[in-house]
């Protein structure tokens, strides 16, 4: 059931991106053919493998296990007011719940 899970996620992330198989597989450092199992639910992603996915989709490696529904924004290279109008933008839209 997990490996569904996960499979599920990662192609959700993937095709949000508009991105191949093909596509993420290079920017993780594996075969496509193993991305593909990964999506398929027959294999899991090794340690490292899932560490480059989450950063390649800007999540937690907790999000693609499917332990929370949490996203998380890269703001390094960001001014402290650019980081904080962004705060304020998820504190906004958490309030229209």
């Amino acid at each position: 059931m997990a490996y569904l899970q996960i499979a599920a996620r990662l192609k959700q992330l993937r095709m949000e991106r508009g991105m191949t198989q093909a596509q993420v597989a290079h920017h993780v450092g594996v075969t496509r053919s193993a991305f593909s199992a990964y999506e398929n639910g027959t294999r899991y992603p090794s340690y490292d493998t899932l560490i480059s996915l989450a950063h390649l989709f800007s999540v937690s490696t907790d999000f693609l296990l499917c332990v929370d529904n949490r996203h998380f924004v890269d703001v390094s290279g960001l001014t402290a007011e650019e980081t904080a109008a962004i705060k304020n933008m998820v504190n906004l839209l958490r309030s229209k719940k």
